[in-house]
């Protein structure tokens, strides 16, 4: 992005009352203020997008002890995010959670509600089994296809 693009911005944002505008591209970030006078000049503020960091060196090997062993991975079906938003155990905050750990779920049955743009999206287990774990803590992000819960078949 150029002066004249910005001054282009500006303008716009003159005529038409804007009192504020920002942009994100690649490797800039604008954002543009200005008091609702409509004779006082927006405030420029320019800075550079973050940088992605470099990865961690990673560690010296520690001499742990042979005996020592990772932990076994755990296995079991799992019920599965259908979408991005919050994750949320109950309908409300005073609320009891709709699965706990040792829940019995059949197919169908509302587990958890993930809000997704202001709305609240009733989740509902496809396959039937007892929640052995809960993956995600109350109110976290997740994502598309992150596991929510691990079950016993």
């Amino acid at each position: 992005m150029d002066l004249k693009e910005i001054k282009q911005i500006v303008d716009l944002m003159k005529r038409s009352g804007l009192t504020e505008f920002s942009i994100e591209e690649k490797d800039l970030k604008l954002r543009l203020c200005r008091e609702a006078d409509k004779a006082a000049a927006p405030a420029v503020h320019m800075t550079p997008a973050p940088l992605p960091m470099a990865p961690a060196p990673a560690a010296a090997p520690s001499a742990a002890p042979a005996a020592e062993k990772k932990a076994p991975e755990a296995t079991g079906p799992v019920i599965k995010s259908p979408m991005v938003g919050t994750f949320y155990r109950a309908p409300s905050p005073d609320s009891k959670p709709f699965a706990d750990v040792g829940t019995k779920v059949q197919p169908d049955m509302v587990v958890c509600i993930i809000e997704a743009m202001k709305v609240m999206n009733e989740i509902q287990s496809e396959i039937g089994g007892t929640v052995v774990e809960i993956l995600v803590e109350n109110g976290e992000a997740v994502e598309y296809g992150q596991p929510l819960f691990r079950l016993k078949a």
